[in-house]
């Protein structure tokens, strides 16, 4: 009876829809997820069809590059530009608008009309706040436990074939950790009608110039840049644009050796369900072009749009393997979902924070620790940090931050005695300025001092559950 009446609803929603738009139209059935009425822990999937006329709409290309230090996410986005394409030409066609986003590529299209044409536009009468800055986190992802574990990079390559790679890009004179200069060839920008830019606030005027209520976001990577990027999809969405992500023509940067230890697609298929849930809503490709949506040729698997992962590893979770996500000062029982009680081995943790340039003063600032440091060590961005002579607190000296950004902090507790408890929330002070760091770390145990830093910048590697922002 349910199911009959979700179908007559949509049928009824869809006439509604037809009635109303017009025919040249975006008809688009938007698909989210909401709490199930019977568990605040499951989520039911939900659509919403909307009739989005083309002259209020504008498509985001993001980081669609020419390059890529992974070989395997090469492969995969290949397949999808000629749709990608495809939706461009269709939207433009139509009265959209296009942005192409490549980022750090703006060198390569100094003097291009698309490129001069987002410098020009007038800035907009009112900019949100910090429109220029990557995002980490919005208000609806407060409560939400991030999906994976992105912070060996998410490179899914084969080691040899990723060596044989970075050659190849060496070969031609690139950077085999940051390869890309332009947008890939196989997008197509229209030099009277496109926009190029990779600034928040020249796409955020641009917006606002054309009359842009509703967005598409196409490209990758879903979990790092298409979220986080100034012109992306956790800035539209809490600043009141009808974003949605073409789930469809976008990838994750997911290597399955990480947490939860699946397969790449997913792993893909967690990051949309998260989007779902506490971002935006998603769309497909053939909501616009017709046919059906895009379908990798590498996806193997039988069941697919998986919406979450009931476990994370099979009878007994190896806390020594895999970062958990438990609230600081926990006692380690409750954190460990009653598999530990106590440990004689160091314990990891580590968290993000977002530091203002206004928090950092000559002296630089300072970490305090509910305990004496006498047993701990700690490091901001990999570089380890000193304590004072009375060991009351760690030094965070100025060059070893990032202001205005997401630095990576890593805590380590040693020492042979049992342990039965989290580390106790920190103090991050700066002159008159403090912040509490109380709420979710994510924890490890063991010798391994690789841990105290990731491959990439924090931004891109540490999930949203774990940040904390000062004011």
């Amino acid at each position: 009876m349910r199911s009959f009446l979700f179908c007559h609803l949509m049928t009824c929603g869809m006439l509604f829809m037809s009635s109303s738009a017009t025919s040249d139209d975006f008809v688009l059935s938007l698909r989210r997820q909401e709490k199930s009425e019977t568990s605040d822990h499951q989520y039911v999937r939900t659509t919403k069809v909307e009739a989005w006329s083309p002259a209020e709409t504008a498509v985001i290309v993001c980081d669609v590059w020419d390059k890529h230090h992974s070989l395997n996410a090469v492969r995969r986005m290949k397949e999808f530009l000629p749709q990608m394409n495809d939706v461009l030409k269709v939207a433009r066609l139509k009265g959209s608008i296009i942005i192409h986003s490549p980022s750090d590529c703006m060198p390569a299209y100094e003097g291009h009309a698309a490129r001069q044409r987002a410098i020009e536009i007038p800035a907009a009468k009112v900019q949100p706040a910090d429109i220029e800055f990557w995002c980490s986190k919005i208000p609806t992802e407060e409560q939400a436990v991030y999906p994976i574990d992105q912070s060996d990079g998410g490179d899914d390559d084969e080691p040899m074939e990723h060596a044989k790679w970075a050659a190849e890009l060496k070969a031609l004179g690139r950077n085999p950790g940051l390869p890309w200069k332009s947008q890939n060839a196989g997008i197509e920008i229209d030099e009277q009608l496109d926009f190029i830019s990779d600034k928040g606030d020249e796409v955020w005027n641009i917006l606002e110039a054309r009359g842009i209520k509703n967005v598409i976001l196409v490209g990758v990577h879903t979990n790092m840049c298409v979220l986080g990027r100034p012109l992306g999809l956790r800035q539209l969405a809490r600043n009141g644009k009808n974003v949605v992500l073409m789930r469809d023509l976008t990838d994750c940067m997911y290597n399955p050796k990480s947490w939860p230890y699946v397969d790449h697609f997913t792993g893909n298929d967690l990051i949309i369900s998260h989007v779902e849930r506490f971002v935006c809503s998603t769309i497909t490709s053939d909501q616009i072009l017709g046919g059906k949506p895009f379908a990798s040729q590498y996806d193997k698997r039988k069941t697919r749009d998986v919406m979450s992962q009931a476990t994370i590893v099979a009878d007994q979770p190896s806390f020594d393997k895999h970062w958990t996500t438990a609230v600081a000062g926990a006692s380690l029982k409750e954190a460990s979902h009653g598999v530990l009680e106590s440990v004689d081995k160091p314990i990891w943790y580590r968290c993000t924070v977002r530091i203002p340039s206004a928090w950092l003063p000559d002296s630089g600032l300072q970490l305090v620790l509910a305990d004496n440091t006498s047993k701990t060590k700690a490091w901001l961005n990999g570089t380890q940090l000193k304590t004072t002579s009375d060991g009351s607190h760690f030094v965070i000296p100025r060059d070893a931050v990032i202001a205005d950004d997401i630095n990576l902090l890593v805590v380590q507790s040693s020492g042979s005695e049992s342990k039965s408890h989290l580390l106790a929330p920190p103090l991050l002070q700066a002159g008159d300025h403090s912040l509490k760091l109380a709420g979710l770390w994510q924890f490890r145990i063991g010798d391994d001092e690789s841990l105290s830093n990731i491959p990439l910048p924090a931004k891109f590697g540490i999930g949203s559950d774990v940040l904390f922002e000062a004011k």
